[in-house]
């Protein structure tokens, strides 16, 4: 079997994927395994792997969203335990008080924490500090929880940029380059799309106010101004700790400041602060800690099935392998000789060969109107490392140099790094944001192309990408 034919199987598989979901026919877990599974299959079949390799591949599928399943697990647990607890109900009320009936103000705010909050450039982090403090507020406000997740992503994107980031990281060691010199040629670009953020915050607080958002907006009049789930109400007047609101906030911080000191796995600050949380909130008792556990299991499972999902289609997608029967890495830039390329290297080479054809002298902006696309279909590793050095090889074909290719497909797949169901993080925020991974990107991804390829623009303008 060709690469080509299975880079050709792989988008089918994808495409697959994308329309199962936005036809609501079945559960994103599913969807993750079933279509893989087929490909599988069809791999197996024709020769190119033995079931050894495919199980080999899968494995190295968990290994990727494992972690990422045991932040979900325990992060939903903390903050189900936090809300519980009443903290957030104080929390809820200051920034009531702050912004008041201003929608515009609450999106603003979404805006700002999502910027600050990304500084050290991990996604999961960022949505576990982002979702949980402003999702009661935009239900509150009879908000769309979609518009909360878009305007996080497109700031994340943006804070993405920064030097210690991985896709900068990637690209530059692609490049050969230190990634605090490729990032302060790209600094321009980043101011211009964290005032573009703003602006999106603003003109989607905007959008929300015109349907009737508020606190005493048409929504509100509409449904009575009923607050939120009144049997979620009843629970939390039986378990609410408002004497240890001060605790709970600064067990909180030292959570947030565990992630963001990235010296530990990302899940165990959650797991250290559900145990101490449940300990001190509600006692040495077997019981209650059971009930606490039930209450927020549902959310938990539902979302940790999605992850384990996403590692079947992970693994199936992203895994090379080498002549010894051992996965190769995505984040492999040249594999041996002798070795068997993962299916998204495959496709990278078909759409390779496809763009120089017709547009080889525009290929940075070619390659940029692209990325958002082709950022649904690729995880950042086979992104940078599989497929910007087979452009910036056939750009150099067509006298195109190599920091314009890496420029492009940096800051405009940035943006949509956290709508792509290839990344991990982008399940985390939708489970903790409510949402099902189709309706976040049917919200999103028209916004998130035109954001990117305004940054293009913008980069053109000022002379950083050749036209």
């Amino acid at each position: 079997m060709s690469n080509t034919i299975v880079g050709i199987l792989g988008l089918l598989t994808i495409v697959a994927i994308v329309v199962t979901l936005f036809r609501s026919k079945t559960q994103p877990a599913i969807a993750f395994i079933a279509w893989p599974s087929i490909l599988a299959l069809i791999l197996v079949i024709c020769g190119r792997h033995s079931f050894d390799d495919i199980a080999a591949m899968v494995k190295a599928g968990f290994n990727s969203t494992g972690p990422t399943a045991a932040l979900f697990v325990f992060s939903v647990l903390y903050f189900g335990i936090m809300t519980d607890a009443g903290m957030f109900d104080v929390i809820i009320g200051k920034l009531m008080t702050l912004v008041g009936d201003n929608v515009i103000g609450v999106t603003l705010v979404t805006c700002i924490i999502a910027l600050v909050g990304h500084l050290d450039g991990g996604g999961a982090s960022t949505f576990c500090i982002v979702i949980p403090a402003m999702l009661p507020v935009y239900k509150r406000m009879h908000m769309r929880t979609t518009t909360l997740l878009r305007i996080a992503v497109l700031s994340m994107g943006v804070l993405n940029l920064m030097p210690w980031a991985g896709p900068t990281m990637r690209a530059a060691s692609v490049l050969g380059m230190e990634a605090g010199s490729l990032w302060q040629t790209i600094l321009p670009i980043q101011v211009f799309g964290i005032v573009l953020a703003i602006a999106h915050a603003a003109f989607s607080g905007w959008q929300e106010k015109m349907r009737g958002a508020g606190l005493h907006g048409k929504l509100a009049a509409q449904e009575g101004d009923v607050v939120l789930e009144e049997q979620k109400e009843v629970v939390q007047n039986d378990l609410a700790r408002p004497q240890l609101f001060l605790f709970n906030i600064i067990l909180t911080l030292c959570v947030i400041v565990m992630l963001i000191w990235d010296v530990f796995p990302s899940y165990l600050p959650f797991m250290l602060g559900v145990t101490v949380a449940l300990f001190v909130n509600y006692g040495f008792t077997a019981k209650m800690h059971k009930k606490i556990i039930n209450l927020h299991a549902g959310p938990a499972l539902m979302m940790c099935s999605t992850l384990m999902g996403a590692a079947v289609l992970m693994g199936v997608l992203t895994s090379s392998m080498g002549a010894d029967g051992k996965v190769i890495s995505a984040k492999t830039m040249e594999l041996p000789p002798d070795a068997i390329p993962s299916v998204v290297r495959c496709l990278a080479g078909i759409v390779s060969e496809i763009l120089p054809s017709a547009l080889g002298q525009h290929l940075p902006l070619v390659i940029g109107i692209l990325s958002v696309p082709l950022a649904l279909a690729f995880d950042t590793d086979s992104y940078f490392y599989g497929m910007l050095p087979v452009v910036i090889g056939i750009g150099q074909s067509f006298g195109v140099q190599a920091l314009p290719i890496a420029i492009a497909m940096v800051v405009c797949r940035n943006c949509a790094t956290f709508i792509s169901p290839m990344v991990p993080a982008t399940l985390l925020g939708t489970g903790l944001a409510e949402v099902d991974i189709k309706d976040h990107i049917k919200a999103s991804f028209l916004y998130v192309w035109g954001f990117s390829i305004l940054c293009m623009l913008f980069a053109i303008v000022i002379g950083i990408m050749p036209l």
